[in-house]
């Protein structure tokens, strides 16, 4: 889509990690995968994020039935949060 452009990490302070819920280490943990850190990653547009990548940390496992992936209630809540920021955040800005 963008092919002059790079991903760039969000940073735990980008305002998507706080637009509804607040996220003070950057994009929560859903979802076991290889156990390594979750990233967020983006391509911005004139300083705007155009483009969200999230790497390690399937949210929408998170939005699925609950017997699908079988993840606890505190990460499904986390992942439904974060969808929230997700949208607030594409609205707001």
């Amino acid at each position: 889509m963008f092919p002059n452009k790079e991903l760039q990490e969000l940073p735990a302070s980008h305002p998507i990690f706080s637009s509804a819920f607040n996220f003070p280490n950057g994009l929560p943990k859903i979802h076991g995968h290889d156990g390594f850190a979750p990233q967020a990653l983006g391509i911005f547009e004139n300083d705007r994020l155009v483009l969200l990548f999230t790497f390690e940390s399937d949210l929408g496992d998170g939005w699925e039935d609950p017997a699908v992936h079988n993840d606890p209630p505190d990460v499904r809540l986390k992942a439904l949060q974060m969808g929230a920021n997700i949208i607030k955040y594409v609205f707001e800005n």
